[in-house]
Protein backbone atom coordinates (compact mmCIF):
# COMPACT_ATOMS: atom_id res chain seq x y z
CA UNK A 1 0.00 0.00 0.00
CA UNK A 2 1.31 3.31 -1.11
CA UNK A 3 2.43 5.82 1.56
CA UNK A 4 0.08 9.10 1.80
CA UNK A 5 1.94 12.55 1.92
CA UNK A 6 0.95 12.73 5.89
CA UNK A 7 2.97 9.19 6.27
CA UNK A 8 6.08 10.41 4.00
CA UNK A 9 6.22 13.57 5.81
CA UNK A 10 6.45 12.49 9.20
CA UNK A 11 2.99 12.29 10.53
CA UNK A 12 1.86 15.13 13.08
CA UNK A 13 4.92 15.98 14.42
CA UNK A 14 6.32 17.15 11.05
CA UNK A 15 3.16 18.74 9.73
CA UNK A 16 2.66 20.65 13.19
CA UNK A 17 5.94 22.47 12.84
CA UNK A 18 5.20 23.06 9.22
CA UNK A 19 2.26 24.98 10.58
CA UNK A 20 3.79 26.51 13.02
CA UNK A 21 6.14 28.21 10.92
CA UNK A 22 3.26 29.31 8.62
CA UNK A 23 2.01 31.26 11.11
CA UNK A 24 5.28 32.65 12.15
CA UNK A 25 4.84 34.31 8.27
CA UNK A 26 1.17 34.64 8.73
CA UNK A 27 1.31 36.63 11.34
CA UNK A 28 3.96 38.93 9.85
CA UNK A 29 1.92 39.62 6.90
CA UNK A 30 0.07 43.19 6.10
CA UNK A 31 -2.29 41.35 4.53
CA UNK A 32 -3.81 38.65 6.97
CA UNK A 33 -1.89 39.25 9.75
CA UNK A 34 -4.83 40.99 11.69
CA UNK A 35 -6.79 38.42 10.95
CA UNK A 36 -5.31 36.95 13.80
CA UNK A 37 -5.58 39.22 16.65
CA UNK A 38 -7.01 38.04 19.87
CA UNK A 39 -6.96 34.41 18.40
CA UNK A 40 -5.81 31.65 20.36
CA UNK A 41 -2.83 30.76 18.32
CA UNK A 42 -2.29 27.72 20.33
CA UNK A 43 -5.95 26.46 19.74
CA UNK A 44 -5.67 27.65 16.09
CA UNK A 45 -2.33 25.81 15.71
CA UNK A 46 -3.68 22.59 16.67
CA UNK A 47 -6.73 22.94 14.39
CA UNK A 48 -4.96 23.66 11.63
CA UNK A 49 -2.30 21.39 11.62
CA UNK A 50 -5.51 18.37 11.98
CA UNK A 51 -6.58 20.64 9.05
CA UNK A 52 -3.31 19.77 6.47
CA UNK A 53 -2.93 17.02 7.97
CA UNK A 54 -6.17 15.67 6.35
CA UNK A 55 -5.40 17.58 3.28
CA UNK A 56 -2.37 15.63 2.94
CA UNK A 57 -4.14 12.28 3.22
CA UNK A 58 -3.95 11.84 6.94
CA UNK A 59 -7.24 11.62 9.22
CA UNK A 60 -10.10 13.31 8.12
CA UNK A 61 -11.50 15.76 10.85
CA UNK A 62 -13.25 18.53 9.37
CA UNK A 63 -15.55 18.77 6.54
CA UNK A 64 -16.49 21.76 4.14
CA UNK A 65 -19.49 22.56 5.95
CA UNK A 66 -17.53 23.31 9.11
CA UNK A 67 -15.20 25.20 7.49
CA UNK A 68 -17.95 27.42 6.33
CA UNK A 69 -19.11 27.69 9.68
CA UNK A 70 -15.82 28.45 11.56
CA UNK A 71 -15.05 31.07 8.57
CA UNK A 72 -18.75 32.70 7.89
CA UNK A 73 -17.83 35.83 10.79
CA UNK A 74 -14.07 36.35 9.28
CA UNK A 75 -14.82 38.29 6.48
CA UNK A 76 -11.64 36.55 4.80
CA UNK A 77 -11.51 38.34 1.38
CA UNK A 78 -9.95 36.73 -1.57
CA UNK A 79 -7.03 38.34 -0.99
CA UNK A 80 -6.35 37.36 2.43
CA UNK A 81 -7.14 33.68 0.85
CA UNK A 82 -4.76 33.90 -1.97
CA UNK A 83 -2.22 35.60 0.84
CA UNK A 84 -2.59 32.49 2.88
CA UNK A 85 -2.15 29.70 0.29
CA UNK A 86 1.12 31.60 -1.02
CA UNK A 87 2.49 31.49 2.28
CA UNK A 88 1.90 27.70 2.89
CA UNK A 89 3.56 27.63 -0.76
CA UNK A 90 6.19 29.19 0.79
CA UNK A 91 6.54 27.39 4.11
CA UNK A 92 6.04 23.61 2.23
CA UNK A 93 8.93 24.87 -0.30
CA UNK A 94 11.09 26.13 3.13
CA UNK A 95 10.09 22.02 4.28
CA UNK A 96 11.59 20.49 0.94
CA UNK A 97 8.09 19.34 0.10
CA UNK A 98 8.07 18.23 -3.24
CA UNK A 99 6.60 20.65 -5.83
CA UNK A 100 4.25 18.58 -7.09
CA UNK A 101 3.10 17.71 -3.31
CA UNK A 102 2.95 21.27 -2.82
CA UNK A 103 0.67 22.03 -5.78
CA UNK A 104 -1.45 18.90 -4.35
CA UNK A 105 -2.16 20.88 -1.29
CA UNK A 106 -2.58 23.97 -2.71
CA UNK A 107 -5.02 22.50 -5.15
CA UNK A 108 -6.97 21.07 -2.25
CA UNK A 109 -7.24 24.55 -0.56
CA UNK A 110 -7.88 26.49 -3.66
CA UNK A 111 -11.09 24.04 -4.30
CA UNK A 112 -12.49 24.67 -0.61
CA UNK A 113 -12.00 29.01 -1.70
CA UNK A 114 -16.13 29.09 -1.28
CA UNK A 115 -16.06 27.92 2.02
CA UNK A 116 -13.66 30.18 3.59
CA UNK A 117 -13.92 33.35 1.49
CA UNK A 118 -16.90 35.69 2.88
CA UNK A 119 -16.44 38.92 2.01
Amino acid sequence: MAQTMFERYGGFANVSKVVMAFYDRALDSDTVGAYFEDTDLKALIDHQTQFIAQVMGGPEVYTNEVLQGVHARLGITDAAFDEMTSILGETLQDFEFDRSDIDQVIDDLRSRRQYIVTA
